[in-house]
C-alpha cells in the first residue's frame, strides 16, 4: 500500500499494478486518492493493515510518524516491510530504527507537479538509494532491493548519513541553484521584456528542475540543513573563483575547468554491461544484519554498481553466503576492499537463482 499518491506515490502504484500488484492507498489531500484509483496508480483506496510492503511517499516531515504509527498498528501482518522516498535520510532512520524498515530515495522527478506526472515508467534506469543501517532485517533489504529493480530502478546502497552528504550535492544544492538562477532571470526579465523569450536550451535545461513542487523544499533544507549549507559554501567559493577568471581574462585557468567539467559530465553516461560482462561475489558472512549494510555501503562507496544481490542461509543458522551480481571490471576492487575488512569472498561466473 502507498501512503501519499502524488509524483512519485503514483508512479509506484503504477509500476506495480503494471507487474500485477494489488495497491491500496491514502493521500492527505482530499480527492487525490480517488483520482488515483481513476489514473490506475491505485486498486482501491484506503489502509490496508494486510499489505506485505508499505510505500510512504509524504513530505519528509510527516513520514517518520506514519512509519512509526503503521509499524506500531497490532492487525499488521508480522512480515510487513516499509519503506520511504524522502530525499533527507539521516533524522528519518534514526527516529523509525525498526528491522522492517529500510530507507529509500529515487533519484527521479518529473517537470508535472503531483499525481498528474505520474507515470508507470518513471524509475526505469533511475537511481533509487537504499539506506540499509546494523538492524535492517536482510529479508526486508532484498525484498525492497528486488521490487525496486523489477521497476526498473537502479539500486544502490548507502549509510544514511553518506546519502544526506552527497544528495546535498547532486539534488539539493542543484535545485535551490536552478530556482535561484530562475528568479534571477525572471527578475530581470520584467525590465528586459525580451530576456526569457530568448532562453536557449542550455538555460531552459539547468532550470528545469525549478519548476518542482515548492512545498517539499523547505522541509529539506530544514532536515539537511548542514550538508546543504556546507556544500552552498563550496559553490560560492567555486563562483568567487569563477568570476575571478572571467574578471582577470584567465583563459588558460577557464579552458581547465571547463575541460575537467565536461569530462567528469561525459563520464555520467556510462555503458551497463551485458550479461556476458557480470560476475558473481560469493561473500560468507554471519547471518546478521549489520554485514549486508556494510557491504552494500561499501561497494557504492566504491563505485560499484550491484545488479542482483541474494542471501543464502546455512543450515546452521549463524552463516550464510551473500551473492553480489557485478561487473566484471569492478571486481578485483570490490574483493580487494572486501579482503582489506576480513571477507573471504570469491568471484565465478553467473549461476543460476539461489
Amino acid at each position: 500500500m502507498i501512503f501519499g499518491t502524488g509524483l512519485i506515490g503514483g508512479s509506484v502504484g503504477m509500476a506495480l499494478r503494471e507487474r500485477g500488484w494489488h495497491v491500496s492507498g491514502v493521500d492527505a489531500a482530499p480527492g487525490v486518492a480517488t483520482r488515483a484509483v481513476g489514473r490506475g496508480a491505485l486498486t482501491i483506496e484506503g489502509v490496508d493493515p494486510n499489505a506485505e510492503l508499505v510505500v510512504v511517499a509524504t513530505p519528509v516531515h510527516a513520514a517518520g510518524q506514519i512509519i512509526t504509527d503503521f509499524l506500531a498498528r497490532p492487525d499488521r501482518r508480522p512480515d510487513v516491510i516499509v519503506t520511504d522516498v524522502g530525499s533527507v535520510k539521516g533524522a528519518l532512520v534514526a527516529a523509525v530504527d525498526h528491522p522492517s524498515f529500510v530507507g529509500g530515495h529515487p533519484m527521479a522527478g518529473s517537470e508535472q507537479v503531483g499525481l498528474e506526472g505520474a507515470s508507470a515508467d518513471l524509475f526505469v534506469g533511475a537511481t533509487w538509494v537504499l539506506t540499509p543501517t546494523a538492524l535492517t532485517d536482510p529479508v526486508a533489504y532484498t525484498r525492497v532491493r528486488s521490487v525496486l529493480a523489477e521497476m526498473g530502478a537502479v539500486v544502490v546502497a548507502l549509510a544514511p548519513s553518506r546519502h544526506d552528504a552527497l544528495v546535498a550535492v547532486v539534488s539539493h544544492v542543484p535545485h535551490l541553484t536552478a530556482a535561484t538562477l530562475m528568479d534571477l532571470a525572471a527578475g530581470l526579465g520584467e525590465e528586459h521584456a525580451a530576456l526569457l523569450q530568448l532562453a536557449a536550451g542550455g538555460f531552459r535545461d539547468m532550470t528545469r528542475i525549478a519548476a518542482g513542487q515548492p512545498n517539499i523544499w523547505p522541509d529539506i533544507c530544514d532536515d539537511n540543513a548542514d550538508a546543504i549549507v556546507a556544500t552552498l559554501d563550496l559553490l560560492v567559493d567555486a563562483l568567487v573563483a569563477m568570476r575571478r577568471r572571467v574578471a582577470e581574462h584567465d583563459r588558460d585557468s577557464l579552458l581547465d575547468i571547463l575541460g575537467r567539467a565536461a569530462v567528469a559530465r561525459r563520464a555520467l553516461a556510462e555503458r551497463t554491461p551485458r550479461a556476458e560482462d557480470l560476475v558473481e561475489v560469493r561473500v560468507p558472512v554471519l547471518d546478521r544484519p549489520k554485514v549486508l549494510a556494510e557491504i552494500t555501503t561499501l561497494a557504492a562507496e566504491l563505485g560499484v554498481n550491484i545488479f542482483d544481490l541474494e542471501i543464502a542461509h546455512s543450515v546452521e543458522g549463524d552463516r550464510g553466503v551473500l551473492v553480489l551480481t557485478i561487473g566484471e571490471s569492478d571486481t578485483e576492487k570490490l574483493l580487494g576492499a572486501l579482503s582489506e575488512r576480513g571477507y573471504r569472498a570469491t568471484s565465478g561466473p553467473v549461476g543460476p537463482s539461489l
